[in-house]
């Protein structure tokens, strides 16, 4: 597949999927009458499904990573050539970028400005581990024996950690960035912002390395792949 055209697709489908978390985050909050469980609600639900539309609709161009960790633990199993890996995160950091700026502009806000939703701590941060663990558990688990059930075992499991992780599942490094450029119900701090993406990269790998062992299968290409986020799925050949 003409690296153009699966770099077109990280960045769209990444900008997609901010557009639909921090839109969908503005309008929850603005219709629940500041009731907090409801907009969480709203706006996981509303990430849910964007997920597995987005993961259906560019899995087989670009593997829908739309996820700098994502990326990375699919080139260190050889489903991706680390030549592409970083035109794949600078699509997915631009991407995410422009559908923060797409979300501001359908709800009369500034096309960015920074966060002041702070999001620190060691529970923040060992929720950013194990919400980014569990999305590489399933994408890893899923793709080497049910890969069609990737896009919906992915969107699942990313309304699930919405409401069981304390930091709401950021579980991708390219949303934790643009999230911090919206001030808005889904932001957060860009001062917070690196410890998280710290946590992100090694409960990624974590996962990687005990998926590698207990199902253990090596991807052929990325275009057998499908892999988003939040946050990514990953579907490969039997």
């Amino acid at each position: 597949m003409d690296i153009v055209r699966r770099l077109t697709a990280e960045a769209l489908g990444t900008a997609l999927l901010l557009a639909t978390v921090v839109g969908s985050g503005i309008m929850a909050e603005q219709l629940a009458g500041g009731n907090v469980a409801v907009a969480l609600l709203a706006n996981a639900l509303a990430t849910g499904a964007g997920l597995v539309a987005f993961l259906l609709t560019f899995g087989p161009i670009s593997g829908a990573h739309f996820n700098p960790a994502v990326t990375l633990a699919v080139a260190s199993q050889g489903g991706l050539p680390w030549r592409d890996v970083p035109s794949y995160i600078t699509a997915q950091v631009l991407g995410a970028f422009a559908g923060v700026a797409a979300a501001h502009a359908m709800f009369a806000q500034p096309l960015f400005f920074a966060s002041r939703h702070a999001r620190s701590g060691l529970p923040q941060l060992w929720s950013e581990f194990i919400a980014t663990f569990g999305l590489l558990a399933v994408i890893w688990g899923c793709a080497r024996r049910r890969p069609t059930a990737v896009p919906f075992a992915v969107a699942a499991y990313i309304v699930a950690a919405y409401w069981f992780t304390a930091s709401t599942s950021f579980a991708n490094p390219a949303v934790t960035l643009a999230r911090a450029a919206t001030d808005t119900f889904t932001g957060i701090r860009p001062m917070d912002a690196p410890g998280f993406i710290v946590a992100q990269l090694t409960g990624a790998a974590a996962a990687t390395v005990l998926f590698r062992w207990l199902v253990p299968a090596v991807p052929q290409d990325a275009e057998d792949v499908v892999v988003h986020h939040g946050a990514n799925a990953r579907k490969e050949s039997a």
